[in-house]
């Protein structure tokens, strides 16, 4: 992991639902960049949802939401679609911003060992500096916690 509040944020290009993303594109801005497991799970379906009802507010404190996983932008578009998304998906199936951001966890499913994203959020000022992160996030309540933070900014 190489992110660390209070540093900058390397530049990095990625895949996703609106094309190529580039971080050096949202400088001036504030990005709320949402890393989640996997697309059409239900605590992510009920994450991405909490952001979309928020995005009118988000946009409103000048900030702007992405969310990251390992899916493949196909499963994104489709993600996207079916919940009616106003933001852009990163596709990282090879993990590099993963591990940038140090996301990926050994955990437990159905007592089997499993690697996978643990849901974290990070804030990024208009410098491109990480200003805050929350790490093993619970979804009730957090996209309103991040919207609070956002907006004292």
């Amino acid at each position: 992991m190489s992110v660390q509040v209070g540093k900058k944020v390397a530049d990095f290009t990625a895949v996703s639902t609106g094309g190529e993303f580039k971080l050096s594109a949202f400088s001036g801005k504030t990005l709320v960049l949402y890393f989640y497991p996997k697309d059409n799970t239900s605590g992510c379906t009920t994450q991405a949802g909490d952001f979309r009802d928020h995005i009118k507010a988000f946009a409103k404190a000048g900030a702007t939401v992405v969310g990251v996983s390992r899916d493949g932008l196909r499963t994104h578009q489709g993600f996207k679609t079916k919940l009616e998304l106003p933001f852009e998906l990163i596709a990282d199936p090879e993990e590099a911003l993963c591990l940038e951001f140090g996301v990926m966890k050994d955990k437990k499913m159905y007592g089997k060992p499993v690697r996978g994203i643990e849901r974290s959020t990070f804030i990024l000022d208009s410098a491109g500096k990480l200003v805050h992160e929350w790490r093993g996030v619970k979804v009730p309540g957090h996209v309103e916690e991040v919207l609070q933070f956002v907006q004292q900014l």
